[in-house]
């Protein structure tokens, strides 16, 4: 079977995850060849995601490496044992893997923590102010292909239409609410909307108020994915070079503190809906 050529960002992990495992041990990809019956190239093909591994194969590599954490080894078994593909999939020659990266994080995970300083968060946007954030990249984007990303972004929705969606919490800084993203109408129905969200089951909208005297120096826009084991979590940031995922578990800490330090700095989710509806009045 020739390597994956394209892995995508779960298996990608998956063999990520082996690969922190393998090396807590101190083992070399050769050792660890040998001790499984293959050589190194295999080894690394499994943890760079470019090769499939069985739950059996996973549950062989956790037996050798000593791993005791009974939730993780079934995690990750549960991981290797995944099937099918996704609706992100359909897009993957026409969207850059960012944007499948997202979908299936997000698809996946126990959980959800975004914080937006300059604009709604994407899952949460209505579609003439997506098309409008789209619109603004430099250079223009076909029609086309702007079509196509505001497509992805809609159906993105899709986690909370499960019989059980994950918990989503979402923290606003408020110069992002008084943006007039695609003129007043459009900014409008954007914050009634996020009001609507605000009411959903298993969303809360924060919002950041410009009132607010602590400043937190190194927060940065970032969605935070809860994984069944917190190792499994992950951090999803943009850049000028398109998405990035974090997972090293100073990272995750040092996010998970961030996070925790914009939530005491925001109000809660009543005075949140009155901040919003106020703003969405006076446009």
């Amino acid at each position: 079977m020739p390597p994956r050529s394209s892995p995508t960002a779960r298996q990608a992990r998956l063999g990520a995850e082996l690969r922190k495992l393998r090396e807590s041990t101190g083992l070399l990809t050769r050792a660890a060849g040998e001790l499984l019956g293959g050589n190194q190239a295999q080894i690394s093909h499994i943890e760079s995601g470019r090769w499939g591994v069985s739950s059996e194969r996973v549950r062989r590599f956790a037996a050798i490496y000593s791993v005791t954490d009974a939730k993780l080894i079934a995690a990750l078994c549960a991981m290797a044992d995944e099937r099918g593909k996704g609706w992100w999939e359909s897009y993957r020659t026409a969207l850059p893997v960012g944007f499948l990266d997202i979908a299936e994080l997000e698809h996946h995970a126990q959980y959800l923590r975004a914080f937006q300083t300059l604009t709604v968060p994407g899952i949460f946007q209505t579609e003439d102010y997506a098309r409008t954030i789209f619109s603004g990249r430099t250079p223009a984007l076909p029609a086309a292909q702007l079509d196509i990303r505001v497509e992805h972004r809609m159906r993105r929705r899709a986690i909370f239409e499960r019989p059980a969606p994950p918990p989503f919490e979402a923290i606003i800084h408020e110069a992002a609410l008084h943006a007039l993203y695609g003129g007043r109408n459009v900014a409008r129905e954007q914050l009634r909307y996020l009001l609507e969200v605000s009411e959903w089951p298993t969303v809360e909208v924060r919002v950041i108020p410009f009132t607010t005297e602590e400043f937190i120096g190194s927060a940065q826009s970032m969605l935070y994915a809860g994984g069944v084991v917190p190792q499994l979590d992950t951090v999803q940031l943009d850049s000028a070079y398109g998405s990035v995922l974090l997972d090293t578990p100073s990272q995750l800490a040092g996010y998970r503190a961030t996070y925790d330090a914009l939530e005491r700095v925001s109000l809660g989710v009543g005075e949140s809906q009155d901040v919003i509806s106020r703003i969405a009045k006076e446009l």
